[in-house]
């Protein structure tokens, strides 16, 4: 039987158990679904994902962190944060945001990157589950500022694949970056849209 999950590099932030790692894969397996493509070994990187198109990514997202027992920082609407569920996003990495009050969750975001020692974090550059003809450019900012590379990574549900693609370097350029990042997005499908 193939692996659902690749290894993890060795400077990827861990977390987890053995136990856990098990959950995930179990949850992965069940549903049908598998990670592939392989994460550079870096200790310090923005993540993006998309398309981000329903609920239910964040739930096979999850069940691959568990699986991989990889410790991601991820950004998500303040309102989920609330009870109970707020704790377990928390313990998962979530950080919340207040997204009616932009201000400043950039550079925060950005000097959080810069300060750790390890740190892969992780945004869902749509902003959102509906299209949107351009995506929030904080992931870019937040990259460009902490000085590190932006790692593309995507759903596509038909093939039920959590794609590990490519690193892209930001540069000075952010309309020609967006223009590289969101060719690598073409091909992939969410459970409700593509990326375009």
């Amino acid at each position: 039987m193939s692996p659902v999950v690749p290894v993890l590099p060795p400077q990827a932030p861990r977390t987890g158990s053995r136990l856990g790692r098990w959950f995930g894969r179990t949850l992965l397996r069940l549903g049908g679904w598998r990670v592939t493509g392989q994460f550079p070994d870096l200790p310090k990187m923005v993540i993006i994902v998309a398309p981000h198109s329903s609920g239910w990514d964040a739930y096979w997202g999850l069940a691959a962190k568990l699986a991989m027992g990889l410790d991601i920082a991820f950004m998500a609407k303040a309102e989920l944060f609330r009870g109970p569920l707020g704790w377990l996003l928390r313990w998962f990495g979530g950080i919340p945001v207040d997204r009616g009050a932009p201000g400043g969750i950039v550079e925060q975001s950005a000097a959080r990157v810069r300060e750790s020692g390890n740190i892969w974090f992780l945004l869902a550059p749509e902003g959102t589950r509906r299209r949107v003809e351009r995506w929030k450019p904080g992931f870019w900012k937040i990259a460009r500022l902490a000085g590190v590379p932006v790692f593309c990574a995507a759903f596509h549900y038909p093939g039920k694949t959590i794609v590990l693609d490519q690193l892209v370097e930001t540069t000075e350029d952010y309309d020609a970056d967006m223009v590289r990042i969101r060719a690598l997005y073409r091909p992939h499908i969410g459970k409700n849209r593509d990326t375009l």
